[in-house]
């Protein structure tokens, strides 16, 4: 059985990241931290238990990167997180481990993602039970879509005053139902309720 090879340099290289030279070769290029927490050094051999560590530190970088990238561009939910990384094929170990990560760090928090995206929804003139889909299929849980549903106006204010604004007809009524507002808030706030 061949010796292990050797950690013959370390060279630094673009954007946190380290060219590994085994026994006077290049081998790879690695994230500084994955090189670190696997216990790469200079004299270091190259064994099974290193290499082993090596590659899980590897993963837990990519499955970073896949969820960190997909963080720029919006917030997103721990649940919508894990199904794009079960999907990119990471274990299901490393996919805890990196959102556990990120959430320790404050990217991913279910409760501030859920609020902010009620109100955004708010904004934009849409009712309580549009605004519970669109949590819910963006992966917020039963409660925290109660939590952010409690702490905005209430329904039937939002209406009234969208009804205000732009008048209480049959079609405001219609394009406010569509919008996920429940009927029985409508009629009430446009003084139909009761068969009225």
């Amino acid at each position: 059985m061949a010796s292990p090879r050797t950690v013959t340099a370390l060279r630094e290289r673009r954007r946190g990241r380290v060219e590994v030279e085994l026994d006077g070769e290049p081998w790879r290029v690695v994230p500084v931290d994955a090189a670190v927490r696997a216990g790469l050094a200079v004299g270091r051999a190259l064994d099974r238990e290193v290499a082993r560590a090596l590659g899980r530190e590897l993963r837990r970088a990519e499955a970073l990167g896949r969820a960190t990238r997909a963080l720029a561009a919006r917030d997103r939910s721990r649940r919508e997180l894990e199904a794009r990384l079960e999907r990119a094929g990471v274990p299901a170990a490393t996919r805890d481990e990196a959102l556990a990560t990120l959430e320790r760090a404050g990217l991913v928090d279910d409760a501030r993602m859920a609020h902010l995206r009620a109100e955004a929804l708010v904004r934009r003139g849409y009712g309580d039970a549009a605004i519970r889909a669109a949590l819910d299929r963006e992966g917020i849980g039963p409660e925290l879509v109660e939590e952010a549903l409690a702490a905005l106006e209430p329904e039937p204010q939002r209406a009234r005053r969208l009804l205000e604004r732009e008048g209480a007809g049959r079609r405001e009524l219609r394009r406010l139902a569509a919008r996920g507002f429940d009927p029985d808030t409508l009629a009430e706030v446009a003084g139909f309720a009761d068969g009225e």
